[in-house]
């Protein structure tokens, strides 16, 4: 399951990365180069580091349900598998191949970036009441940090699918800067570490 946290970590860095390459470019560069698509995209990769590192968790966790060294949880004993992965299953071959694949499968079409969602993916492998550990762990009310993860979801999804712009103000996109990101991808890491804790 550490593997998950560490590939996040290594996602994350990624877009901080992209961060310090938009400051570097205003730094040799006049105004006329316009940085803020580089924030941009560093929403879109931290939001993406946070789902891609929740799909992990719960397809690693899965298996560890089914190979016996994770308690099952009511929502895994639900889970429901095509005909084909549970014959690749009685036929012998490895959990990471057979389960491994078909929840890959599963939720490849599925995003785990909204509160709710995510917490739908954790109840597979955790029983956990999860936003309340998190709102623990961030000593924060659990409210004020599902509210704060759904807007930076949102805002990505602006980014993602209606290129950022502002349909009160035609032809702008909504505003962003360097600390808006950076505050962004902190936040999205704090939740990243809290659930890794309370969940795994």
């Amino acid at each position: 399951m550490r593997s998950a946290l560490q590939q996040f970590q290594e996602n994350l860095l990624r877009a901080r990365e992209l961060g310090n390459l938009a400051v570097a470019v205003t730094q040799i560069a006049t105004s006329a180069i316009d940085v803020s698509d580089m924030w941009r995209a560093q929403i879109v990769l931290g939001v993406s580091a946070l789902d891609h590192l929740i799909h992990e968790m719960a397809r690693l966790g899965m298996i560890e349900c089914a190979e016996g060294t994770r308690p099952k949880t009511d929502a895994f004993s639900k889970f429901q598998l095509p005909i084909h992965a549970v014959e690749r299953g009685f036929s012998g071959q490895a959990h990471e191949q057979w389960l491994g694949e078909a929840v890959r499968e599963k939720h490849s079409w599925l995003s785990f970036q909204h509160p709710d969602k995510l917490a739908d993916a954790i109840r597979l492998i955790s029983p956990v009441k999860l936003w309340e550990e998190v709102s623990k762990e961030l000593a924060l009310p659990a409210k004020d940090v599902k509210v704060r993860l759904q807007l930076i979801v949102e805002r990505r999804n602006k980014i993602a699918h209606e290129a950022d712009m502002d349909p009160t103000n035609p032809g702008f996109r909504w505003p962003i800067n360097g600390a808006l990101a950076q505050d962004t991808l902190d936040f999205l890491d704090k939740i990243a570490q809290a659930v890794f804790k309370v969940a795994s």
